[in-house]
């Protein structure tokens, strides 16, 4: 298994009314330009869709393509939605279903990769993604005792 450093908090920036998953993003990634990116498989280890399901991307032994320079010892999750529904700019809409999701996977990865931190794209890069302060929101739910530190 790979040396898990980082557990990175992305979002698909597609509109709250979109119900898409780890397929339609596997071909968004995959198909070649310029309708895709061209890339191998999906970028993502992990999708969360609007409803809370949990879906598996890439496997985990294998390194994502999620956040440039970051990819080897870092898992990639996807939470569908970012952007708002007129399609003009960033917004945090997801839905509880898919915090509480959000919350139990981090909660397992944290677990299984000790030494993980937990991040958002934009604390890698100069994004806007996932939309939300994702530090804030780990610690709000560690210093609330909903998770272990």
């Amino acid at each position: 298994m790979r040396n898990i450093t980082k557990i990175v908090i992305h979002c698909a920036y597609t509109r709250p009314d979109m119900d898409v998953g780890a397929a339609e993003i596997r071909r968004w990634h995959v198909d070649p330009p310029p309708k895709g990116n061209g890339w191998a498989d999906i970028g993502y280890h992990f999708v969360i869709r609007r409803d809370g399901t949990l879906e598996i991307g890439r496997p985990l032994a294998r390194a994502g393509a999620h956040v440039t320079n970051h990819n080897a010892n870092s898992i990639g999750i996807c939470l569908v939605g970012g952007m708002r529904q007129d399609g003009r700019g960033a917004e945090s809409n997801y839905t509880q279903k898919q915090w509480d999701a959000l919350e139990g996977l981090v909660k397992d990865l944290v677990q299984r990769f000790p030494n993980a931190r937990v991040l958002g794209h934009s604390d890698l890069a100069n994004r806007a993604c996932p939309v939300f302060d994702v530090a804030a929101w780990w610690a709000d739910l560690r210093n609330c005792g909903r998770l272990e530190a």
